[in-house]
């Protein structure tokens, strides 16, 4: 019996070294930092604590990583500069603080871009959205996966919103690119980009009359508490991204990478659906907590489109044209 045992336990550890994922204890264990933005409610949270249990288990236990959320390593800017260095080892969270350098992520912030959550994803996965996460291995980042994605809207403390004409003057806080500095603008508001982290107490202070972000992020950072006024506008859909350093991703066998990439994309999957419950959820809890909604009407999403449409055509220059119409008939081609 003890014979057939240890003959069993023979041959599952050549079946496990056939793999290139011998048991840790052989082989040693890669400890890496996973970095991200989100609080530990956020579904994005969530899902990154399932994505390393996914690694942990696809490797055999031969990478292990630690999730550091709310942002504990810095903002998400500090984060990627981290991550290309090599000092953090994966990052999830939008890619906006490096879209000055890489230009072709300028394309997410046109606003009105994609219609819907599953034509977005349709993109991400597609074509078009391989190419960009595979352009970001010259800034020493590995594209995994475009992980998640929500829809922004706008919220503020002065005065509620249905109109062009009701966004004039307004302070708000945007994300660190020129796109939505300029689009905003565009709008008559008064844009500021600012780290996520100092955005609270901007608003609780009245530094700040309002910010855009999706309805989940508004919930699960309390933003209730300081914002009286949401508007339903989706007016730019952000996709988030999992990447990893490439320092980090050189030191893994070929068999630890495609276990990476497999449980990557698995987590995907699992984030989309997490998000997209989760926002519809939410709304209404905004609501409850006292949050006065509106809808932008359609006819004043078209006023917008009008008055944003100058910067589209002067970024789309900048970005190239030429990408930015592929990109476009890869919307086209999703579009239902």
């Amino acid at each position: 019996m003890f014979n057939g045992t240890r003959r069993t336990l023979l041959a599952a550890g050549a079946a496990l070294a056939a793999t290139g994922l011998a048991p840790a204890s052989a082989q040693g264990v890669k400890t890496a930092k996973l970095g991200h933005s989100f609080a530990d409610s956020h579904p994005r949270a969530t899902a990154m604590r399932r994505f390393a249990e996914e690694v942990a288990k696809a490797t055999n236990g031969s990478v292990k990583i630690d999730v550091f959320a709310n942002a504990a390593l810095g903002s998400e800017e500090k984060m990627l500069i981290a991550t290309q260095a090599g000092t953090i080892d994966f990052y999830m969270g939008a890619l906006s603080p490096i879209a000055a350098r890489k230009k072709e992520l300028q394309i997410f912030d046109f606003p009105f871009l994609f219609a819907t959550d599953a034509e977005a994803a349709a993109v991400l996965d597609g074509p078009a959205g391989k190419r960009l996460l595979d352009g970001l291995a010259d800034m020493n980042l590995q594209g995994l996966a475009w992980s998640g994605g929500a829809f922004r809207n706008l919220s503020n403390s002065k005065r509620p919103i249905a109109s062009l004409a009701d966004m004039k003057g307004l302070k708000v806080r945007v994300m660190q690119s020129p796109m939505a500095l300029a689009s905003f603008n565009a709008m008559g508001m008064n844009a500021v980009p600012m780290a996520f982290t100092e955005v609270y107490t901007a608003l609780e202070t009245k530094a700040l009359d309002g910010y855009e972000h999706p309805f989940v992020d508004m919930y699960a950072n309390k933003m209730f508490e300081v914002q009286k006024y949401l508007t339903v506008t989706n007016h730019v859909y952000t996709p988030v991204a999992l990447v990893a350093s490439r320092k980090f991703w050189a030191s893994l066998s070929p068999e630890q990478q495609a276990a990476v990439q497999k449980a990557a994309e698995t987590t995907r999957a699992f984030q989309r659906e997490a998000e997209l419950r989760e926002a519809g959820e939410v709304l209404g809890e905004l609501k409850a907590k006292g949050m006065a909604t509106t809808e932008m009407p359609a006819a004043e999403l078209d006023a917008i489109r009008k008055a944003i449409q100058p910067v589209i055509e002067k970024n789309t220059e900048t970005i190239g044209a030429a990408f930015v119409n592929d990109f476009y008939a890869e919307i086209k081609k999703n579009r239902k």
